[in-house]
């Protein structure tokens, strides 16, 4: 697909086969559950995902996920809903387990289920005024303390812990202003690091 389809909202998938599959059937940005157990840290990330810009959870049409769909729904009930049927999430070729999940499902199906449920959830509510520099300048990437400054910023902002590179594409998928990384490394951190 050429023309991908730009999802606003922050999709919720299981792991990093999931995030890769979905990018190559729309533009979008994904939190990772990373397996069946959800942690706090990304129960925090979709409320914040979801408050920010909208949230959609897709997870595999087995057992597994619609458990974790569940759990992410009780957790963060404003989520919007994409699914696919198992018959779609089925591997086609070497698959003697029978596995389902959405790293088997055709590109269209994944594109058509995504722009449905981003409708439900609306307009992108902010633009972050991040840039890279901004980061540079406040010695969260390249300074000697810039990790223990990003691990501190991930929790004041409950973004996580994220490395440099990370850091900038978590901020502006939130729609993080640069007055809030001022505000939480001032407030928040409290002149722990310089």
């Amino acid at each position: 697909m050429t023309d991908r389809p730009k999802i606003k909202a922050m999709v919720v998938v299981e792991g990093e086969a999931d995030t890769k599959r979905l990018r190559q059937a729309v533009d979008c940005d994904t939190i990772e559950t990373r397996g069946s157990a959800l942690g706090e840290e990304v129960i925090l990330r979709i409320q914040k995902a979801a408050a920010k810009r909208g949230a959609i959870v897709l997870t595999d049409p087995d057992f597994n996920g619609n458990r974790l769909r569940r759990l992410i729904t009780e957790a963060v009930p404003a989520v919007a809903q994409a699914t696919i049927s198992q018959d779609q999430g089925r591997a086609q070729k070497d698959n003697p387990h029978k596995s389902l999940g959405v790293e088997h499902a055709p590109l269209d199906v994944l594109a058509t289920c995504l722009v449905e449920a981003d409708q439900q959830v609306g307009q992108f509510r902010s633009a972050s005024d991040i840039d890279r520099n901004f980061l540079v300048d406040l010695g969260l990437v390249g300074g000697p303390t810039a990790k223990e400054k990003r691990i501190l910023l991930g929790q004041s902002l409950q973004i996580g812990y994220a490395n440099g590179k990370q850091l900038y594409h978590r901020l502006l998928a939130y729609g993080i202003m640069q007055e809030q990384v001022v505000a939480a490394l001032k407030g928040n951190i409290n002149g722990k690091v310089n």
